[in-house]
């Protein structure tokens, strides 16, 4: 009996590796890293940073969660829209659009 429970663990733990986790790693790769963006509330250059680590999680799970982990206008404006965020956001070594 413990070796069926350690067949299907094992099943587990692989598809885990194999299909799960390089889901995670790429859109943790995707958006890592901290940006100078243009913010469209008071168009000004502020840098901010996302939370990669959450985002890669959520894309396993299919579901697309882009929340901002660091801004250069925080405190002061912590409690924004946090419209900056995009889904077609570049990669860290993709070459980006200056609009």
């Amino acid at each position: 009996m413990l070796g069926v429970f350690l067949l299907i663990a094992g099943i587990i733990a692989l598809g885990l590796y194999y299909m799960v986790a390089p889901i995670i790693l790429s859109t943790y790769r995707r958006y890592r890293g901290r940006r100078t963006i243009i913010c469209p509330e008071t168009d000004q250059i502020v840098e901010m940073e996302l939370k990669a680590g959450r985002a890669g999680v959520m894309a396993a799970l299919g579901r697309q969660d882009l929340r901002v982990k660091w801004c250069s206008l925080w405190p002061g404006r912590k409690s924004c829209a946090q419209e900056c965020i995009k889904e077609d956001w570049p990669a860290a070594g993709e070459p980006r659009d200056h609009d």
